[in-house]
């Protein structure tokens, strides 16, 4: 699985690969953005470890081996992720009677539009999104939550860019450290995950406990 991975992460087409992943989360979250984003830096991070030893590939003549850029991959996944966001914001926006009807039907849906309606106009209360991002389903939550809502882009723009650039700067620095670290294999992929994992149970638990109640 790792070489098919490594393969794809040899060709420029990754950024295109991690792009579309990234844009189409927001709408189906079991796609594997996060994975994809932690692989290439991993494999960056690899690239750029082997890149030590260019003087004997040199010598053996082999031919350099195609890498990711980090800086690359980190505004590729960033871009997408703000663009999925307003897509899904704007859908929401629009409405209809569907849309209505699929988030009254959701509790994550409508607990976000409700918490939303408050918190986007608060000083911090933009964090949400920040936070939300990092939650599995919580960038759909959010982006929904808020057109549906009809929050001002200007209030729900810098807040989605700040939780894009925090989740790709995230996802971007486990795999390229990781790949320092432990190189390009199953173990280093999967501790990377698993650290992306965490951060995303911490955000779930921190958006569904109790908020203590407003003081008049």
């Amino acid at each position: 699985m790792l070489d098919s991975v490594g393969m794809l992460t040899g060709s420029p087409w990754i950024y295109a690969v991690v792009a579309l992943s990234v844009l189409l989360d927001v709408f189906l979250p079991v796609l594997p953005s996060g994975v994809l984003v932690i692989t290439a830096a991993t494999a960056a991070a690899a690239g750029s470890t082997a890149a030590a030893g260019s003087a004997t590939a040199a010598a053996e003549k082999m031919p350099p081996q195609e890498v990711p850029s980090l800086l690359a991959l980190l505004l590729c996944a960033t871009t997408a992720s703000v663009l999925g966001d307003l897509v899904a914001y704007h859908l929401a926006w629009r409405g209809g009677a569907r849309l209505d009807r699929a988030i009254a039907r959701s509790r994550r849906l409508t607990t976000a539009q409700e918490h939303l309606g408050a918190a986007l106009g608060h000083r911090c209360g933009g964090l949400l999104v920040v936070i939300a991002r990092f939650a599995p389903g919580g960038r759909s939550a959010v982006s929904l939550g808020a057109g549906a809502a009809h929050r001002r882009v200007r209030e729900f723009l810098p807040w989605s860019a700040l939780a894009a650039v925090a989740w790709a700067g995230y996802s971007v620095g486990l795999g390229y450290f990781g790949g320092q670290w432990l190189g390009m294999t199953w173990v280093g992929a999967a501790v990377s995950v698993l650290a992306l994992c965490a951060a995303g149970s911490l955000a779930a638990y921190v958006i569904r406990r109790p908020r203590a109640p407003e003081r008049a």
